[in-house]
This record gives C-alpha cells, structure tokens and sequence, in this order.
C-alpha cells in the first residue's frame, strides 16, 4: 500500500482543493496505477470535509479494483495505526479516517 503525506495546503478550503487537485493529484493517479493508496493529510476543520471527501471518492471509484482512502492526523503513531487497520481490512475504500488524540484521546470518526 502506498502512503502519499500531502503538505502545505492553504488553509482556506476553496484554495486547498485546487492546491491538492494541481500539485498531488497526479502523483496520486500514478500510485493507485501501481495498487491501493492511502493520502495522509493533516487536521483541518469541518468545511475542508466536502473536497476531501470528493477527492478520495472520485480516486477510488476511478482506479477500483484499487484503493483509495484518506487519512487525516497530525501525529505520526496515529498514521501508522489507520494504516495498518486500513491494510487489514480490505473492503474499505473511498473514506476518510479522521484521527484527533487532541482532543478525543484517539477516536476514529
């Protein structure tokens, strides 16, 4: 499974999901050319949810039988757990794993 840790986008939502869909798509098109992908992410509020959401959808229904999912965390430990579950559990494609030890004491939503 490839990982693909996206970073540095803008923080305003608009501006986020053009700077993804311009300096990461293509280089996620190319890793699900290759099997399933997980997109690593940081933290960010409720209105990024609708891009994000649109984008790891559309990536797997496009390069299905691969997977595509999305991983949003801002503490290492906490990836490589979603990975590793994500790994395990083969019939989970176009989600978004939203992890927040912050505030939560790592809960999954």
């Amino acid at each position: 499974m490839g990982i693909l840790a996206i970073e540095d986008l803008p923080s305003a939502p608009l501006a986020a999901a053009v700077a993804f869909h311009a300096q990461w798509m293509a280089q996620a098109e190319a890793m699900l050319g290759e099997g399933d992908l997980v997109l690593v992410m940081p933290l960010a509020g409720h209105e990024h949810r609708a891009w994000r959401l649109a984008a790891v959808q559309g990536l797997a229904r496009a390069y299905a039988p691969a997977r595509a999912n999305l991983v949003e965390c801002d503490e290492p430990a906490g990836i490589a757990a979603a990975c590793a579950f994500l790994a395990a559990s083969p019939g989970i494609t176009g989600q978004i794993l939203r992890l927040d030890s912050q505030a939560t004491g790592a809960v999954l939503d």
